[in-house]
């Protein structure tokens, strides 16, 4: 008998919206951590589900962030009832926070997690709080935070802070719980695992993996037509139309920073990058961590 899923909270998104969701055959969730290759992924689904760089619709409106607590659970139902094309649904959950519904496919994206961390800490600098809390119904803090502090000194933080996944799913324990549980079902047929790292060397290959996964038939001729609108330099140029009129961000094209690999090792030093290697083999086990940070390992 399948266990009951773990119930992850935040203060604007909550998993327990996933109970009694009615999925349906086709169904495609994309599960990652924040800044590791969500709405890359997600515009690499609209290609190969609609087949055009002209989408009819922003990928928060085709693709939506279920857990996200901006809209009532039963609006983000009926929205979900309403599309009619093959739908790929938004999550920042673990596998083991969402029902694994056999008709459902469910991709993981990986990243080095020191340059999802780095993309983490700028991304906060583009949130807007106050529309944040607004949108959510939280409290106004009773004073203003403090300033937060430089980034490596931030890093160096985040690297030896002792939680949970449940408590903070971008923690490093959040990240390496997310990846080790999708790690143990990589066999499973409906399971798929991405680097980050194979999509920016091989964005084509990549796709057509994918493609293939899905049962999704691409004719070839259109194939370059589907591959150039996914990569990074495109979604950074239209990110306003992509993404829609900024909600909670501050600048849409901010949103997508670098989108290369490498700033978190290039942040700290050689005792430190040693220091964060003792750590994450606290947290996972050592094929996955081969695997992670590109230790001579091509794939899962």
């Amino acid at each position: 008998m399948p266990h009951a899923p773990v119930r992850y909270r935040s203060a604007d998104e909550d998993s327990g919206r996933w109970s009694g969701f009615p999925f349906r055959d086709g169904d495609v969730v994309i599960s990652t951590r924040s800044k590791s290759g969500t709405t890359w992924m997600q515009m690499i689904c609209a290609m190969l589900i609609f087949q055009t760089a002209e989408l009819p619709g922003t990928l928060p409106e085709l693709s939506p962030w279920l857990d996200r607590l901006l809209m009532s659970r039963d609006e983000m139902f009926a929205r979900l009832a309403a599309q009619r094309h093959r739908r790929f649904i938004k999550t920042h959950t673990p596998l083991d926070g969402i029902p694994i519904d056999p008709r459902a496919t469910y991709i993981v994206v990986a990243r080095h997690p020191l340059d999802m961390a780095v993309s983490l800490y700028h991304q906060g600098n583009n949130i807007d709080r106050a529309r944040l809390r607004q949108l959510t119904g939280q409290p106004e803090p009773s004073a203003p935070p403090p300033p937060r502090p430089p980034l490596h000194e931030w890093l160096i933080s985040w690297i030896h802070e002792d939680t949970t996944p449940q408590q903070q799913m971008d923690s490093l324990p959040g990240v390496m719980w997310h990846l080790a549980d999708a790690w143990v079902r990589r066999d499973q047929p409906n399971i798929i695992l991405v680097h980050y790292q194979d999509l920016s060397a091989d964005l084509d290959g990549e796709m057509h993996r994918l493609a293939g996964r899905l049962g999704i038939c691409v004719p070839p001729q259109i194939w370059p037509s589907l591959v150039q609108p996914a990569t990074f330099g495109y979604m950074r140029d239209n990110a306003v139309r992509l993404t829609g009129p900024p909600v909670v961000i501050k600048d849409s094209r901010v949103f997508f920073r670098r989108g290369t690999s490498g700033a978190g090792r290039e942040e700290l030093r050689a005792a430190e990058l040693a220091d964060y290697r003792r750590r994450v083999a606290q947290l996972a086990p050592p094929d996955l961590l081969s695997w992670l940070h590109r230790d001579g390992h091509a794939g899962p």
